[in-house]
């Protein structure tokens, strides 16, 4: 059963992810793998510093991850240029971490991007995490000190809520306790789990 994970950001979708992850679920997060593609001395870095230049580099030859954040969300071409780079090779990988499951597991794909990229259909099920755009200004403000602009740059530069919603098997609303995202995780979960095994 292969399923996708997604959620605009800070709508709390880590951690629902880290509890299907202690559930069972196999979970390949592209987040992570995204940062080990271009990781210092791989050719995915090579890649991103002959397209933008040694001035993304930190002092210790790493991708700064802001600077270059900060020259993608201002603009939509040089995001493309990055994601031309970046996608290939965390799909590569994708695939070999996929390909080492069990066969009956339950394999999780956390997305941030997955609406943006058009590939929802490639999936069993699409489980979205969602929460009001204001929620995900104030979570921004609170945990990651951003100003609100900033917070909303990020958000406009996402697909909307109801682009998200659209294609969505399962919605898991993260505005209540922790207690109650995890009730439904399970819920989710369980039923993911009943259309994964062969009737």
């Amino acid at each position: 059963m292969r399923v996708g994970l997604t959620g605009g950001i800070a709508s709390g979708k880590s951690t629902v992810s880290a509890i299907l992850a202690e559930l069972g679920a196999v979970v390949i997060d592209a987040d992570q793998i995204a940062r080990q593609v271009v990781a210092k001395g791989t050719p995915g870095l090579a890649a991103v510093v002959e397209a933008f230049g040694p001035e993304i580099l930190t002092a210790e030859g790493e991708m700064d991850r802001a600077a270059v954040g900060a020259i993608v969300f201002a603009d939509a071409g040089r995001r493309k240029v990055l994601e031309g780079i970046v996608h290939p090779l965390v799909f590569e990988r994708y695939a070999e971490l996929e390909a080492a499951a069990d066969p009956d597991a339950v394999v999780v794909h956390d997305i941030p991007l997955l609406a943006e990229g058009g590939r929802a259909d490639t999936f069993d099920a699409v489980v979205v995490v969602d929460v009001p755009v204001e929620t995900q200004v104030e979570r921004m403000l609170r945990e990651r000190g951003m100003s609100r602009e900033d917070a909303e740059a990020r958000i406009a530069a996402q697909a909307t809520r109801e682009q998200r919603r659209a294609i969505a098997t399962y919605v898991i609303d993260n505005t209540g306790t922790l207690e109650d995202l995890r009730q439904r995780v399970v819920e989710v979960f369980e039923s993911l789990v009943t259309g994964a095994r062969p009737a």
